[in-house]
């Protein structure tokens, strides 16, 4: 029998047999046959290891929390609240570093290639599910590159219109849409986005069709349609709320399953005559591939604690964006369930797509 101990801070001994041997009589009494290799291999492992035993203190120093995104964004917003509480439980900094460009590919593939020991934490929407759909090649692989760790946040788009438009109800557009096809204008904050897609996804569940205005950003969709240039929009809550609430706009429903806190008043798709049209903005944190599992899962619990303290969740519903919470399986089966429902929504409304990063 062999076995590995420390006795108050002394150096290590091999145990064979009954027999205890220090380092220094290893030489002479672990020389030949199986023992003497196996003693050889567990001192030069001892140390270069240290204690076996001993669990790491995680973390150890502070967290990078990667935004692919510039500062100001939504992705960057939430990121910073919840951050700040979570630095504030773990007693180390969490440094958020804006990483944009190249559809949020950048600062995606910086993180998958971090070393995998919980240090790195990475922030992302729900195009993370889009992207892998609109390019041929990516500088990693969304489910094999990065580990789930939580959804964070969940947030509704609101389908608004505007003011002159004759409808009432989501089922009013519905008609309209499909007495005149193409008459109906709907604008977002650019091509291939998730409000872009969101509208294509809309179109292909009821059957209309619907002409796609790319913006910008969210602010000058919005202003379009305000102005009239447009007649319709699937855009954030924090976006359309000041327009709906100054009768502005006009809401039609939520995308989400449950209403949203911020407007209970707006129906959902599905109480309105659509149920099958389900899109949930979500911003979640994954890791890098490797990370060990009880880190990932340490992670996944203190996050989930940031965004329901009760300084959080205020900010958030605040801005229309539920805080979530889930486990690192549940956020993982979201992100293999997407990709393949936007690949179909992709080919449907036949998205151009772009080359190789």
């Amino acid at each position: 029998m062999m076995e590995v101990r420390r006795d108050g801070g002394k150096p290590f001994a091999c145990s064979i047999s009954g027999g205890i041997y220090g380092a220094g009589a290893h030489e002479q009494r672990c020389r030949t046959g199986i023992a003497s290799r196996v003693c050889a291999a567990l001192l030069i492992f001892i140390a270069s290891a240290g204690p076996i035993w001993a669990a790491e203190a995680f973390p150890s120093k502070p967290l990078r929390l990667i935004v692919p995104y510039p500062p100001g964004g939504g992705v960057d917003i939430v990121g910073r609240v919840f951050a700040s509480k979570l630095a504030e439980a773990l007693k180390h900094n969490v440094i958020v570093d804006n990483k944009p460009g190249g559809s949020a590919t950048i600062g995606t593939g910086l993180a998958a290639r971090a070393q995998p020991d919980g240090h790195t934490l990475l922030i992302v929407a729900s195009t993370y599910t889009i992207t892998p759909n609109l390019f041929n090649k990516l500088p990693y692989d969304p489910v094999r590159d990065l580990a789930a760790v939580t959804q964070v946040t969940s947030s509704a788009y609101i389908v608004v219109v505007h003011p002159s438009l004759p409808v009432a109800t989501l089922s009013d557009l519905i008609k309209l849409a499909k007495a005149k096809p193409n008459a109906i204008a709907y604008s977002s904050p650019g091509y291939a986005g998730p409000p872009h897609l969101t509208g294509e996804l809309f179109a292909v569940r009821t059957g209309i069709r619907i002409l796609h205005v790319p913006n910008k950003g969210a602010g000058p969709a919005a202003i379009d349609l305000v102005s009239g240039q447009t007649q319709l929009m699937f855009s954030s809550p924090g976006v359309s709320l000041p327009y709906i609430r100054t009768n502005r706009l006009r809401a039609l429903a939520v995308t989400t399953r449950n209403r949203l806190a911020a407007a209970p008043e707006i129906p959902t798709a599905g109480e309105a005559g659509v149920p099958d049209f389900v899109v949930d903005g979500w911003y979640g944190v994954l890791v890098p591939a490797g990370t060990p599992a009880p880190r990932v899962k340490f992670l996944s619990d203190q996050i989930a604690k940031a965004v329901q303290s009760t300084e959080v969740r205020e900010r958030l519903l605040k801005l229309g964006i539920e805080p979530v919470g889930t486990s690192p399986d549940e956020f993982a089966q979201l992100i293999r369930a997407e990709i393949p429902r936007w690949a179909g929504v992709v080919e449907a409304a036949r998205v151009r797509k772009g080359g190789d990063f």
